[in-house]
């Protein structure tokens, strides 16, 4: 049995789209047929198959979508429901068409006797492969419903993590975006007006007021040419970061570089890393397979390099901590940690504490790097204004002396 996602004309002649199940695509326009439905088009959910849905899921499923639909299966088959009849709740309580798609996608393939780890390989790019061994090692244990509460955890946080950086991020950025603005609209509007009154004036300027008047028409005249021409760069080097891996790694790695940028993205990437290991490690995942898959989760090139490098020491008899610790890209509590959890023989345990350890340092940072930035960006702000007003006014005092 197969999932197909139709568009249809109903009675009244209105259009109608939807998901539906069948032995095949006959099967499933007799079924359209039957409710009264004219059938449009008809199309088997697969991911990549058609253009206009499935390829775009991955836009349209949220990291808490992921997190609910998980939740929701370790719920049902904790309860003692059956894999098929749980997949088929759980379409039928969403409310949103892409979940549903892909839900009944999975659900067709384990009607047909695949696996839910295979059966979730349709969509690699809504369950990653990290999520997907995770899921096999569940079935194989038997303990399939812990594995997936476990999971549903590991998303919830990492959702929560994500909007915590983001919410300490929002107000930097719109007070740096804010200030920016403010200048520029008295270079622009501002100081013009009072060109006329300098002309009137009929005396030398002084350097700094002659300096801020240029830089007034040179904003005039060429602004909008530079913002263009910054918006065009940003684009295509967006575009160049995307597809070329070797700018990719370069600029990965000069971020590491950066002071405090650099340890918030070695703590963040450190912190997934070893959470993901830890979860998979727990699940019975072999070692090696669990390195590969957590190192997946890294989005920086050199650090997923160092964590494949290591997978290979590590391979050939090295330990994890050894071999992490050559890259000096992790942070030496982590190493730490993971080598006295090779020790003791509590590795999981100690992954999960190195995890913790480091969300904790990254909040930290992070939050001393917001409380020191509003003040010194107010510092630098007022310098700016208070140049711009004295560049102003030292030409109209200077002309009121004189007139004394």
């Amino acid at each position: 049995m197969a999932a197909y996602e139709y568009q249809a004309l109903n009675p009244r002649g209105k259009e109608e789209s939807g998901v539906i199940e069948g032995d095949s695509q006959r099967a499933a326009n007799q079924q359209l047929k039957d409710r009264q439905l004219i059938p449009l088009t008809i199309k088997e959910i697969k991911e990549g198959k058609t253009a206009n849905s499935l390829q775009t899921y991955r836009r349209h499923i949220r990291i808490g979508d992921l997190s609910l639909f998980t939740r929701q299966l370790a719920t049902l088959i904790s309860s003692g429901t059956p894999l098929e009849e749980s997949l088929a709740t759980i379409s039928r309580q969403t409310e949103k068409k892409a979940v549903q798609r892909i839900v009944l996608g999975v659900r067709a393939k384990v009607v047909e006797g695949h696996s839910l780890a295979d059966s979730m390989g349709q969509f690699p790019t809504v369950f990653p492969a990290m999520f997907r061994a995770t899921v096999s090692a569940g079935e194989q244990s038997g303990h399939l419903d812990e594995i997936l509460e476990r999971l549903a955890d590991y998303t919830e946080d990492h959702q929560a993590t994500q909007q915590a950086i983001i919410a300490k991020l929002v107000y930097p950025i719109i007070l740096t975006l804010v200030c920016v603005g403010a200048i520029v609209a008295l270079l622009i509007y501002v100081i013009p007006t009072f060109v006329d009154i300098f002309d009137n004036m009929g005396r030398e300027l002084p350097t700094l007021t002659l300096t801020l008047i240029a830089i007034s028409e040179f904003l005039q005249q060429w602004g909008v040419m530079i913002a263009l021409i910054i918006a065009i760069a940003v684009a295509l080097f967006m575009l160049g970061y995307k597809r070329n891996s070797g700018l990719r790694y370069a600029v990965d790695k000069f971020n590491l570089r950066i002071p405090l940028f650099g340890n918030l993205i070695k703590g963040r990437q450190t912190a997934a890393f070893s959470r993901t290991l830890g979860i998979l490690a727990s699940s019975g995942v072999p070692i090696i397979n669990a390195l590969k898959h957590a190192g997946d989760v890294v989005t920086n090139m050199p650090m997923r390099e160092a964590i494949r490098t290591a997978t290979e020491k590590i391979r050939e008899g090295a330990s994890i901590s050894g071999s992490l610790k050559r890259s000096k890209l992790f942070p030496p509590m982590t190493v730490h940690l993971i080598g006295s959890g090779e020790s003791s023989g509590n590795l999981e345990q100690m992954l999960e504490r190195a995890a913790d350890q480091q969300e904790r340092e990254t909040k930290n940072t992070l939050d001393a790097f917001v409380s020191l930035f509003e003040p010194i960006l107010i510092v630098i702000m007022g310098g700016v204004i208070v140049t711009i007003v004295m560049a102003i006014l030292s030409p109209i005092l200077d002309f009121g002396e004189l007139i004394g």
